[in-house]
């Protein structure tokens, strides 16, 4: 019985303090937000505040929040339409039976390793073009948003969908691979062609890759900050992680409203992760990381 218990401390014991060192950014930024602006600094950063304010809260609340809109008009699009991309992707290269789909999927590959500082010049250009590409051919002004050019959320959108096509294509791809190619056949005899294998057979079985690849996306688009930063010059277009970085004052810095601001940022991830990370470990599981 003592040695039960000595066992199950031993496990238990690692996994708590493991849990305790991740925990702490999320402490730091909890205590300090709470606290008061003379309260917040390095001398006593770990201590908990004297008197809990919320005011730090509502302050960051109030710059952040249209903002938060812009970073869910960003990340909720691109996320749903890089992962279907993906999926078509994965599809085509696993069960697709596609000459030359051995060196496609490597060359699609390498996008993910290319730095996005090596892009920026190239991809401001090209932004700028489709601008002066839609004022040549006379988009409304009520319409220009749409436009996936430079300064607009659909331009950064539109940027996040191509970035994300290689690792979404890769989970897909891998996932697809798990699946047997009996099934594929069986609806081939059946008489249908490629887009009805996919959309009968391999979609309604895609879910814990969908649920992979869309926390996957959600999460890195709602984090990005480079080319948030170099391509929205609007503040108004501006997603949330750009309006975090510009709560910092030029000649002061109010920790309590950054650390508060920060936490406030980082919650639409935190609830995703809480909500639906069991389904992102099941998606796992399930071979979306496989091969």
């Amino acid at each position: 019985m003592a040695a039960g218990a000595l066992g199950r401390a031993l496990v238990y014991l690692p996994l708590l303090a493991a849990a305790a060192f991740y925990a702490l950014p999320v402490y730091l930024l909890l205590i300090t937000g709470l606290k008061s602006y003379a309260e917040a600094g390095l001398d006593r950063m770990w201590h908990l505040p004297s008197t809990v304010s919320l005011d730090s809260f509502r302050q960051a609340y109030r710059q952040l929040q249209p903002h938060v809109l812009n970073s869910v008009a960003l990340t909720v699009p691109a996320s749903v339409i890089s992962s279907f991309v993906g999926s078509l992707n994965g599809f085509v290269l696993a069960k697709g039976r596609l000459r030359g789909s051995d060196l496609i999927f490597p060359l699609l590959l390498f996008g993910m390793f290319i730095p996005y500082q090596s892009i920026l010049i190239p991809l401001v250009r090209t932004l700028q073009r489709v601008n002066a590409l839609a004022e040549a051919v006379g988009v409304p002004p009520g319409l220009s948003g749409l436009v996936p050019g430079y300064g607009s959320i659909a331009g950064l959108a539109f940027v996040h969908i191509v970035y994300g096509i290689p690792i979404t294509t890769l989970i897909f791809r891998n996932y697809y691979a798990t699946i047997p190619d009996e099934l594929v056949d069986a609806a081939r005899v059946d008489g249908a062609g490629l887009l009805g294998i996919y959309g009968r057979v391999l979609l309604p079985l895609s879910l814990p890759a969908f649920a992979v690849v869309l926390i996957w996306q959600f999460t890195s688009i709602w984090n990005e900050f480079l080319f948030a930063v170099v391509l929205t010059q609007k503040p108004a277009v501006r997603p949330v992680t750009v309006a975090l970085y510009n709560l910092a004052g030029s000649y002061i810095v109010e920790w309590n409203v950054q650390m508060a601001g920060a936490l406030l940022a980082a919650l639409p991830t935190l609830l995703v992760y809480i909500l639906l990370g069991r389904y992102f470990l099941r998606g796992l599981l399930a071979g979306a990381l496989r091969g």
